[in-house]
């Protein structure tokens, strides 16, 4: 299992984080995704082997989303 922690703007709700969540919790091989509001931090456990760091920070875009540089 994989983690990485990304910092994405954008949200500015909690119903924004909470669709955020389902969005990436709905993708394959991601097991978990954590959604801070506040802090604007996005935790993923995913698997390596079926979805990489690129397919998440497609999902978070197709979201309305984006994964700020860094």
């Amino acid at each position: 299992m994989s983690h990485i922690q990304l910092t994405v703007e954008g949200m500015t709700c909690t119903g924004c984080s909470n669709r955020l969540k389902r969005v990436l919790e709905g993708e394959d091989g991601v097991q978990s995704a954590d959604v801070v509001l506040e802090t604007k931090q996005v935790s993923v456990d995913f698997d390596s082997a079926v979805i990489d760091r690129a397919a998440i920070e497609t999902a978070i875009a197709d979201a309305g989303f984006s994964v700020a540089a860094g």
